[in-house]
């Protein structure tokens, strides 16, 4: 039988799926991949036979594949034309390299056809990619990570005390990203089905406005929500330097955002209008685990950082 391949294994959620399925599967029957060559050192050190990944050179990719029957494509953090591009080098090697399955981690929302936020169409552009070779298939479409809205919290915890977005209403079922990262290692290990479609999601849909209200009770830090227009979000985040694109301009961008901003606002949008809403068991059925609520998080949050990536490395 083929090895299983996790790609992405430098990064904050592929670092987590790694140790994992290490938990789960044999070292002789994985392969990890990575751009980043001190971090195979790594892992080969341990033993694992762990690959170059060099997702602008598909050529290169299809030795980095060899050997792999299942692979775990994790979404690269680039957004855009150059993301879409890479997923496609990416697909395109695994097709080449003779795997036989296909598992990516998607979003929430990538299945409305009427969601055209910013970083959706990547999502829906690589589902559709997958689909087109005939290959076997999971798709694991993740909710919005809690760790990235407790960040928002505690930035306006040590501001005016006060969390300014355009979501309105909107509800979406937060997760944590260590649960999403539990629940790919778990399908690369053989959960679930194949050709099916998982959403990963928290226990509840929550608003904003009741997001902060459970930090605040949690942490003592007094936060409230305020709505404000998508424009008066892009002005924000005009104000702080930061591109509307992701190959814009960072060298003057606030550090706090590391998102383009027509990413965040139009993502903003999308729950505004209830297309982000899904809430499932699907991560239990995957993983026979609960998957942690934001007021666990909140309690926990010294362990629950965003981290430092951005779309750009």
């Amino acid at each position: 039988m083929g090895k299983i391949i996790i790609t992405g294994v430098d990064g904050n959620f592929g670092g987590f799926t790694g140790r994992s399925i290490l938990k789960k599967k044999n070292k002789d029957e994985l392969i990890f991949t990575s751009p980043n060559k001190n971090v195979i050192s790594k892992f080969q050190e341990q033993g694992i036979d762990a690959r170059y990944a060099d997702y602008t050179n598909p050529e290169q990719l299809i030795g980095a594949f060899e050997e792999g029957e299942t692979l775990l494509l994790i979404s690269v953090p680039q957004v855009g034309e150059k993301r879409r591009k890479m997923h496609k080098n990416a697909i395109d090697a695994a097709v080449k390299a003779g795997v036989k399955k296909i598992i990516y981690t998607s979003i929430v929302g990538a299945g409305v056809p009427e969601n055209d936020a910013y970083e959706i169409a990547d999502h829906k552009f690589t589902e559709t990619y997958i689909l087109g070779t005939g290959l076997k298939y999971v798709l694991l479409r993740n909710s919005q990570y809690s760790e990235a809205m407790i960040a928002a919290f505690e930035q306006a915890a040590e501001s005016d005390g006060i969390l300014k977005t355009s979501m309105g209403d909107g509800r979406i079922a937060h997760v944590s990203r260590d649960d999403c990262a539990e629940a790919a290692a778990c399908v690369a290990a053989g959960a679930g089905k194949d050709n099916a479609v998982y959403y990963i999601t928290g226990p509840t849909a929550n608003t904003v406005e009741e997001f902060v209200a459970i930090g605040t009770e949690v942490t003592g830090k007094k936060v409230i929500y305020q709505y404000i227009t998508d424009e008066d979000m892009w002005a924000f985040f005009d104000s702080r330097f930061v591109p509307r694109k992701t190959d814009g301009d960072w060298s003057k961008a606030d550090p706090a955002f590391p998102f383009c901003s027509d990413g965040m606002v139009t993502f903003s949008r999308a729950i505004r209008l209830g297309q982000m809403s899904n809430c499932t068991n699907d991560f239990e059925t995957l993983t026979g685990k609960k998957p942690k609520s934001v007021r666990a998080l909140f309690e926990n949050i010294e362990n629950h950082s965003i981290g430092n990536r951005t779309p750009t490395d």
